[in-house]
């Protein structure tokens, strides 16, 4: 055996044991999300354990070591025997629209998980595993994970850092959310300007499926969602293009860089909304590096190997990156327009 350093091995064990105590918490806050603990919790606590059971409609003793867990991770408060959300906790996982909710990213780490033995394969034959194919919460988990911060920072934010792109949406504009998946970002553009008119794209069927029918449940109708892929969805003359966390995922962004290009008048603008990234491994050794590494290697990455060239940029490719590639399609100016924790922004013209 080879010599070590032992107080180096203590933290690395010690480190090691967090992310043991966050992995087999997965389970235990989706079923807390599931059942509505959480929920329960916000609404009525402070309250015992057996309180919080008889409200939620579970059984006590289930309940009761749940929450052990969840004290024990620091995800629920104690004191004195009663139970209940810090106003921090209840952000986090009792406030579907907070900034802060990371419910959908654990949604996400249990379809990593599901999705092994796929990527697994693939890393043997070099072969891609198709989004379609992947696991079957995938993509809800995905379109959950992204949405607090569309819906906090898209209307907000993002669009009015884009040079005269708000003043065209709210005298008429035409848009199409290219990758659209569930159509969060669609739904949530469509809302909030009723004069423009939006086309939602994705390849994935059963995902445009899925946003229709949440088009549909709003009772909008300035919007429309069809199958099509970025490098030859069918439309043009548009005002605006928009790519959610999507870029990246894609077997030849290249190619639909170039076709983006062509479906815009000659004074549009492409939004590409990308995982926040710097240009190196260095960069981006964080706890956002760390996720986003994760994700692609089980989601992005397989996806993209998938398809065409398979060009698989990864979730963590960077501004500079990503510039050469929307460059490459005829766009002469790219800036970062905006950022959050989670998102870089770019503006392509």
């Amino acid at each position: 055996m080879a010599q070590f350093n032992e107080t180096t091995l203590n933290e690395l064990v010690g480190r090691i044991l967090g992310d043991l105590g966050g992995a087999v918490s997965v389970p235990l806050v989706r079923i807390g999300d599931a059942l509505g603990l959480y929920k329960t919790l916000r609404e009525i606590g402070p309250v015992s354990a057996d309180g919080l059971a008889d409200a939620a409609g579970c059984a006590h003793r289930y309940v009761r070591e749940w929450l052990s867990a969840q004290v024990a991770s620091g995800y629920v408060h104690h004191e004195r025997g009663q139970f209940s959300l810090t106003p921090e906790q209840a952000l986090i996982f009792a406030e579907p629209d907070s900034p802060a909710n990371l419910v959908g990213a654990f949604d996400t780490a249990a379809a990593m998980v599901e999705n092994q033995p796929k990527v697994q394969a693939a890393f043997k034959t070099g072969r891609g595993v198709a989004w379609g194919e992947q696991a079957n919460c995938m993509f809800c988990a995905v379109a959950r994970l992204f949405r607090p911060g569309y819906v906090n920072a898209l209307v907000q934010e993002w669009l009015p850092a884009l040079d005269g792109v708000v003043d065209k949406l709210k005298a008429g504009a035409t848009v199409a959310d290219v990758g659209c998946g569930h159509g969060t970002s669609t739904i949530l553009m469509a809302q909030a300007f009723p004069k423009s008119r939006f086309t939602g794209y994705d390849f994935h069927p059963a995902s445009i499926a899925a946003a229709t029918a949440h088009a549909r449940a709003h009772g909008l109708t300035n919007l429309q969602f069809e199958v099509g892929r970025a490098q030859d969805f069918a439309g043009g003359d548009f005002d605006l293009i928009t790519c959610f966390d999507c870029l990246h995922d894609m077997g030849d962004p290249a190619a639909a860089a170039a076709h983006i290009r062509k479906a815009l008048k000659n004074d549009g603008t492409w939004m590409v909304v990308e995982p926040m990234a710097g240009d190196t491994l260095e960069d981006n050794i964080n706890p956002v590096g760390r996720l986003y590494y994760s994700a692609s290697t089980m989601i992005c990455v397989p996806t993209s190997l998938a398809q065409e060239t398979g060009l698989a940029l990864g979730a963590q490719a960077g501004e500079k990156r990503l510039a050469e590639v929307i460059r490459s399609g005829g766009f002469t100016r790219v800036r970062r327009a905006a950022q959050s924790p989670l998102n870089m922004v770019l503006e392509a013209a």
